[in-house]
């Protein structure tokens, strides 16, 4: 691949304190980042997909200085101390809006939420990229979620770097703080994903839902549906996943990349 083109990510994020964690998990986002630089050169800015922004309808913020949204509660104080002074990109939201047309709208009542500073600040620590969220639409189907990926894919040309961040696998109530690995039906529907993905294979991945552990492992869209939006956005480009582990018994840290 021409290294013209940035690649895609998809981020499995976990716990907030992952913040002030340097983990195996935390390492291998450091890692990523130094070899988008060092294979792609600083990307223009961030297109970031986060699975906190969920909302009907599709938005995209304008904010020049975007505010760092602290969105968990009843962690320690450390963890809202945590300052990830990123700026906006005008030329960034400009290109979304004429890629996806009537179908997006600016909102600026968000910001940069933990879902995307909790990774952003291992991958990119200086905070020196711009970044720009892109909401997760509630009304979208997983199909019309990957169409709008594929919508985006042409911004990879100009400069921008897409990524989005979630769980393959993401169920708070069955939440085992005592397990330190995955249950079965955890570790089942991960592998299910990581082997549909890195085969090339998205349709059982759009079609999650048929899979018999999906009701635990999604029960809800918004962790998952980011995964889709990269997939359009990623075309025909080879993934591997990293960050293969799962924790709590019911998440799944499980990250892609595409065209790397």
């Amino acid at each position: 691949m021409s290294q013209t083109t940035f690649p895609v990510i998809f981020a499995g994020h976990g716990s907030p304190m992952m913040a002030l964690e340097t983990t195996d998990v935390t390492r291998a986002f450091s890692r990523l980042g130094e070899q988008v630089l060092k294979e792609y050169g600083t990307p223009k800015a961030i297109l970031m997909i986060s699975a906190h922004w969920f909302t009907h309808g599709t938005y995209i913020q304008s904010a020049a200085v975007p505010k760092q949204i602290y969105d968990m509660y009843g962690f320690p104080q450390e963890l809202y101390e945590v300052k990830y002074p990123v700026k906006g990109s005008a030329s960034l939201t400009n290109a979304v809006l004429n890629l996806l047309g009537k179908d997006v709208s600016i909102n600026d009542a968000w910001g940069i939420d933990h879902g995307a500073w909790t990774v952003l600040l291992h991958m990119f620590p200086d905070a020196s990229i711009p970044v720009v969220q892109l909401s997760v639409n509630h009304d979208l189907s997983p199909q019309a979620s990957y169409e709008l990926g594929q919508k985006l894919m042409s911004l990879r040309e100009s400069g921008y770097l897409i990524m989005g961040s979630g769980n393959t696998v993401h169920n708070l109530r069955e939440a085992d703080w005592s397990n330190p690995g995955g249950t079965a039906a955890t570790h089942r529907f991960n592998d299910y994903i990581i082997d549909a993905v890195t085969s090339g294979h998205y349709e059982p991945v759009i079609g999650y839902t048929a899979h018999r552990d999906a009701s635990y492992a999604v029960p809800t869209p918004d962790h998952f549906l980011p995964l889709l939006y990269c997939l359009g956005a990623a075309g025909t480009d080879n993934a591997v996943a990293f960050n293969t582990t799962c924790n709590l018994g019911s998440i799944a840290m499980t990250g892609f990349t595409f065209g790397m």
